[in-house]
């Protein structure tokens, strides 16, 4: 069949690999995409400053001492003098929060691993942002507040050394089914916030105890070859250990990074509930492009998450998907009102559960009155370009009637669909497919 084997040559180039990146000219809503995605260049560590190397400044190698002042002090004296790059060489280093400056960063040189500390009170308690809402709540192990210019780079990597973590959470799971995030007390890997022009690129990031990246209200933002893993089979597995989540964010770049974590890969949020709108520090995220990446048992590659309710320009081109439950899921709130529009999927390839679902969420749900309630729906998604292997189904879609989908385009897949290929997509308003392939059957 010539379109099948069309897009098989295709799935096997992009699992060879190429390294030249696509060249992003224009978002789906028709805006022209800024030439800074098309720049995927890391910092040189000799660019970020002078180097402040812990070891140098009295923190010791020992994987057995929580050394968070220590490691502070050295922050903090880099941003006295000026701003530089504080330095984790090889060896292992334990900590808990840690609070960088404006102009300083972090480097983690090859064989250097930060660690967290696995009890949560060596993390302090803030003011932060989490799951859609300002609380008092306890610091990640990294965080960057208005540090613009922010970088975390290197060979290194960065513990967050979760697994007591993970044994708290599901026993309070087995004692209370309806225990939620907030009450396991655990942290975060890396919060980012408040800042522009932030670069994370070439570490491994693995153990997070909680969310591994979390950025708020950031933009121009540059995620780069970054390795990030939770466990996701066996006891126990990392709880909520997303890969990146972005909340209230404009102009992010997610590129080449592999992502295999207990929950979402790719998350996008900005907040919840009925009058989500009207809320102080909620907003949109926009301007999203997750270039050749691989994601392996993760939920989604990329989720339009359940603190989500304003989501555009979404482009996801090139990625790759080994065991993973979905390509791209939408989850809707009755509570909640949600606008989900201008989305591209182009060029998935590899083995998922379902590649697109559109779910019902009704998690910790708290409708309140509303009149009028806003209209929640989705519209304008293209999918294309797709070689996918699925294990349920093609397309799902969950009861509801109080969202609307419109203007779906699907175009050249080949899928196979143990549930019979159905590919029922009466839910869609102008629906387009055309030169779909499931289960060798043309829709």
């Amino acid at each position: 069949m010539e379109l099948k084997s069309k897009l098989l040559s295709l799935s096997l180039l992009l699992a060879a690999g190429f390294s030249a990146q696509a060249e992003f000219k224009q978002f789906p809503d028709g805006s022209p995409v800024p030439a800074w995605f098309n720049d995927a260049h890391q910092p040189a560590l000799n660019s970020l400053g002078k180097q402040y190397v812990v070891t140098e400044h009295g923190v010791v190698n020992d994987s057995t001492v929580i050394q968070t002042e220590r490691i502070q002090a050295v922050i903090d004296l880099a941003a006295q003098n000026g701003g530089g790059v504080v330095v984790i060489p090889e060896g292992t280093f334990l900590s808990g929060s840690l609070f960088f400056k404006p102009s300083t960063h972090l480097h983690l040189l090859k064989g250097g691993k930060l660690k967290g500390s696995d009890a949560i009170t060596h993390y302090e308690i803030v003011k932060t942002r989490l799951e859609g809402q300002t609380l008092d709540y306890f610091a990640a192990l990294i965080n960057a507040d208005n540090c613009n210019g922010f970088t975390i780079s290197g060979e290194g990597t960065i513990d967050g050394n979760g697994h007591r973590f993970y044994d708290e959470f599901w026993l309070r799971r087995k004692v209370n089914k309806k225990c939620t995030n907030l009450e396991a007390l655990r942290p975060r890997m890396v919060y980012i916030s408040n800042s522009k022009d932030v670069t994370v690129g070439g570490v491994r990031m693995v153990n997070s105890g909680f969310w591994t990246n979390h950025l708020y209200n950031c933009e121009r933002v540059k995620y780069l070859g970054v390795t990030i893993l939770a466990p996701t089979d066996g006891y126990p597995k990392g709880p909520s250990t997303d890969a990146i989540d972005m909340d209230v964010c404009n102009d992010v770049l997610i590129s080449q990074c592999y992502m295999n974590v207990n929950d979402d890969g790719v998350c996008l949020k900005g907040g919840k509930g009925t009058y989500v709108d009207t809320i102080p520090g909620n907003g949109p995220v926009t301007n999203v492009i997750i270039d050749r990446c691989t994601f392996g048992k993760t939920n989604a590659g990329v989720t339009f998450g359940s603190e989500a309710w304003d989501c555009s320009n979404v482009i996801m081109k090139d990625c790759k998907f080994e065991d993973t439950y979905h390509v791209l899921l939408f989850k809707m709130r009755p509570d909640t009102p949600q606008q989900y529009r201008n989305v591209l999927i182009d060029g998935a390839t590899g083995r998922v559960r379902t590649a697109l679902e559109v779910q019902t969420w009704r998690q910790f749900f708290n409708k309140v009155e509303r009149d009028p309630m806003p209209e929640s729906g989705v519209d304008n998604v293209v999918f294309r370009n797709g070689h996918l292997e699925c294990t349920r189904d093609f397309y799902r879609q969950g009861q509801g009637d109080f969202y609307t989908l419109k203007n779906f385009v699907f175009r050249d897949i080949w899928a196979t669909d143990p549930a019979g290929g159905a590919f029922d997509t009466a839910g869609i308003q102008n629906c387009i497919i055309q030169n779909v392939i499931i289960n060798d059957v043309k829709r």
